[in-house]
């Protein structure tokens, strides 16, 4: 079976019966290693919430996997991730607290809007918790639509003001 290369976003601001937050980063690299093969981690970055600002500091990671899963059915297994970790999605403040939040941010060049999945991750080039870590690992990895590496997002994030040149 061919197999694709994926980015996954991690995030985690609540302890759990993992542990912290780094616990259950580690928690959740782990439990991703049974989709694939993890083929890097990121170290973790402390980060302020975003948009829901009412809530504790963030730790942000990414992760790269090599998995045979087609795009849908690998957005599925994150989410029961998610939720074996503890995660529930009722009756909480969309952007609140969470024990894990597990982002599929791209694969391989895959351009994808369907109902549920939008690949690459719509708003990764606006999110620096999401850049920095994904430049640790894949720096020269191009959008496909935007045309720019994680490296010039970035340093577009950083500097707005050479966004329009």
């Amino acid at each position: 079976m061919p197999k694709s290369q994926a980015a996954i976003a991690l995030g985690s601001n609540l302890p759990s019966r993992f542990g912290g937050r780094e616990a259950n980063l580690h928690a959740a690299a782990s439990h991703l290693s049974r989709l694939g093969t993890v083929l890097g981690v990121s170290t973790f970055f402390e980060t302020e919430p975003v948009g829901y600002l009412d809530q504790p500091r963030f730790l942000n990671a990414a992760l790269l996997l090599d998995t045979g899963l087609e795009p849908t059915a690998l957005m599925q297994a994150l989410l029961a991730i998610e939720s074996e970790m503890g995660r529930s999605r009722i009756g909480v403040p969309a952007k609140g607290p969470r024990i894990i939040d597990l982002d599929l941010i791209w694969f391989d060049r895959l351009v994808l809007d369907s109902p549920g999945l939008i690949l690459p991750h719509p708003a990764m080039a606006e999110r620096a918790f999401v850049l920095e870590p994904l430049a640790q690992l894949a720096p020269e990895w191009v959008h496909p639509v935007l045309g720019l590496s994680v490296e010039e997002m970035l340093r577009r994030l950083r500097r707005p003001e050479q966004a329009t040149r």
